[in-house]
């Protein structure tokens, strides 16, 4: 498959509003206020990555954060591609890009994430992920639809993988050096 002509890089504070426009575009994801959008690119952009294309256009993004708790782990919050460029593999060469540079800045060496059941594009995506980073993965109800949503929102299931293979993630810091 050939690379789609994108550029992957931090986010900034000026990607907020067209995070935010991203995210919109993007159901089922949640969207948030643009404040919101704007603190994830200024606080979390390092666990962050943005892609944009040729023309400077936000396309793909992941947000993410490191669990005070659990600093060896990047939780995935969101990913988000536009709807051009998506079924291309764009999504997970952000995620293995962004889970090296965190891993190579942070000594990150677990991946996390909540999807709901029903999403099998996501699933697929982090089980696609996991095997390239060679690591084992567990899942298991997080946020419940009954208790924690009341009724209004499916099952959160966290995907939890890890430790990383050593040489998995080097190859991943060759192909976004």
């Amino acid at each position: 498959m050939p690379s789609i002509p994108v550029r992957l890089r931090r986010p900034t504070d000026g990607d907020g509003y067209s995070l935010n426009q991203l995210v919109a575009s993007c159901p089922p994801l949640d969207t948030n206020s643009v404040y919101c959008n704007l603190l994830q690119c200024a606080d979390f952009a390092d666990t962050a990555i943005a892609a944009e294309d040729l023309q400077g256009r936000l396309v793909g993004f992941i947000s993410g954060y490191c669990p005070p708790a659990r600093p060896d782990t990047l939780f995935v919050w969101q990913v988000a591609v536009d709807s051009s460029l998506r079924g291309q593999g764009l999504a997970l060469r952000m995620l293995l890009a962004l889970t090296a540079r965190v891993a190579a800045e942070r000594g990150v060496r677990y991946l996390e994430t909540t999807i709901s059941p029903d999403n099998a594009a996501s699933q697929a995506l982090f089980r696609r992920a996991f095997a390239s980073l060679g690591a084992e993965f567990e899942t298991r109800t997080l946020f419940s639809r009954a208790v924690h949503f009341a009724g209004r929102h499916a099952d959160e299931v966290l995907y939890r993988a890890g430790p990383f293979a050593a040489p998995a993630l080097e190859e991943q810091l060759k192909e976004i050096a």
